[in-house]
């Protein structure tokens, strides 16, 4: 008999909440061997029978679903049932309750969360916004931004830019040479925006470089990968956030989503004292 788990992830829009939803869940479990199977847009009882001939065929399987449809949902839920194949709906009694709290009916509508309203044109020109104030660029816009990312290279500015845009703020990245590769406007006033740090263990710094000059097969710069040279610029950003007075984040073990979501907190702070 297998040991390994077949998980069969079922979405009625992109499935990108279910596979969230799953990776939170797994994490809670060390042993573990599982393979997974996702299908997105699922909107027939055609489309559940072909995944249920898969389902079949395999030992172990475990299907988990997002399906706003109640008709379909039921119906998916009666399959899994004679078949005896177990089955979770992750969305179905959140969706009950939240409705009973509101006082109000649900649409129940498929990728209800991708409609195009003002909040996701927010969230694209948030986007754009980072996009084109990436790696300092733009620097006489940054009082636009809602968060400014300052580090040393190889600090995650960029993913972590990208993704908060991806959440709808405004970002703005700022590699940091010394304290001269500031902004003026940013020296000047410290609390323009939000602004947080960030930093990592020069080791680890090591081989991120190094991995980013064999990538690019450059060799020449021996200072950018340099373990002592590194530890200096490690100590004078800390000590630069330190005297504006800027919240810095380790992100040595952390994950961009990780850092992310400190960044939102530290952001929320900024607001409340603002007010």
């Amino acid at each position: 008999m297998s040991n390994t788990y077949q998980i069969y992830l079922i979405s009625d829009s992109t499935g990108e909440t279910l596979e969230r939803i799953f990776l939170a869940l797994k994490a809670q479990f060390k042993n573990i061997i599982y393979k997974v199977h996702s299908y997105s847009f699922t909107r027939t009882e055609n489309q559940i029978l072909k995944i249920f001939e898969d389902a079949e065929k395999n030992e172990n399987s475990v299907i988990l679903y997002t399906i706003v449809d109640n008709n379909l949902a039921k119906y998916l839920a009666n399959v899994s049932d004679k078949k005896k194949i177990p089955c979770f709906g992750v969305l179905g009694n959140l969706i009950v309750n939240f409705s009973k709290i509101l006082n109000q009916k649900a649409s129940h509508e498929p990728s209800g969360q991708h409609t195009l309203n003002e909040e996701y044109y927010d969230r694209i020109e948030a986007i754009q916004f980072t996009m084109n104030h990436d790696d300092g660029n733009l620097i006489n816009e940054i009082d636009r931004s809602d968060i400014i990312l300052v580090g040393v290279s190889r600090t995650s500015k960029t993913p972590t830019s990208i993704y908060l845009a991806n959440k709808g703020f405004k970002t703005s990245n700022i590699p940091l040479v010394n304290e001269n590769s500031l902004p003026e406007k940013l020296k000047r006033n410290p609390k323009l925006t939000c602004v947080v740090g960030l930093s990592s263990e020069p080791e680890r710094l090591v081989d991120l470089r190094k991995n980013r000059m064999n990538s690019l097969k450059e060799t020449d710069s021996i200072n950018y990968t340099n373990l002592e040279d590194i530890k200096k610029e490690v100590s004078n950003a800390k000590k630069t956030f330190q005297k504006y007075k800027w919240p810095l984040i380790d992100v040595t073990r952390k994950s961009v989503e990780e850092t992310a979501a400190s960044i939102i907190k530290i952001h929320e702070i900024y607001l409340n004292n603002a007010k």
